[in-house]
């Protein structure tokens, strides 16, 4: 949702607040792309600080189904975001891109709040998520989630530097 800057400009000092929804249905990150299961209205607060400054703060909270780093079963994963955040609209573009201050989410006197949105859940998911603390994860031969049920597996862990002998023993084995 792009939401229009130029009406804070018209004064020093002037304050306005938006509250929007947040309308994308899937998170793409780096590790994949998460599906939105539910988030709650943007709330953006922009407050002109004179000299072309605007202050912009606000937060959400966006629910997304995440992998178990594990077993591999959806997770439901909250993440409130808070941003307080000063931009300078003095400083092009090219600007911001050499002095590593990219906001991708201004464009001119728009802001786009889904994407000042994702710019933070980028830097506020975890690393991993787990289902549970003690997950079992998968059978690294069959597949079977262990949680729901065991397999039969050899699960024995040769040492990767006898896996020569081991092949020759196999060569000689009777059926």
């Amino acid at each position: 949702m792009l939401i229009n800057l130029s009406e804070v400009f018209t004064l020093e000092g002037k304050e306005k607040t938006w509250q929007v929804p947040y309308e994308a249905k899937a998170y793409v990150g780096a590790d994949g792309e998460y599906p939105v299961v539910s988030s709650e209205p943007i709330t953006i607060t922009v407050k002109n600080l004179g000299n072309r400054k605007l202050e912009v703060t606000g937060g959400a909270k966006v629910t997304l189904a995440i992998p178990c780093a594990r077993c591999l079963e959806p997770v439901e994963y909250t993440s409130e975001l808070e941003f307080d955040q000063e931009l300078d609209m003095k400083v092009s573009d090219n600007d911001r891109v050499k002095n590593l201050d990219e906001q991708s989410y201004l464009t001119g006197y728009n802001l786009d709040a889904d994407q000042l949105v994702e710019n933070e859940l980028l830097l506020n998911l975890p690393m991993k998520v787990l289902c549970k603390e003690d997950c079992k994860g998968i059978c690294n031969k069959c597949g079977a989630n262990l949680n729901v049920n065991s397999c039969d597996c050899d699960t024995r862990s040769l040492d990767p530097r006898m896996a020569v002998i081991q092949d020759i023993f196999k060569q000689f084995k009777e059926v």
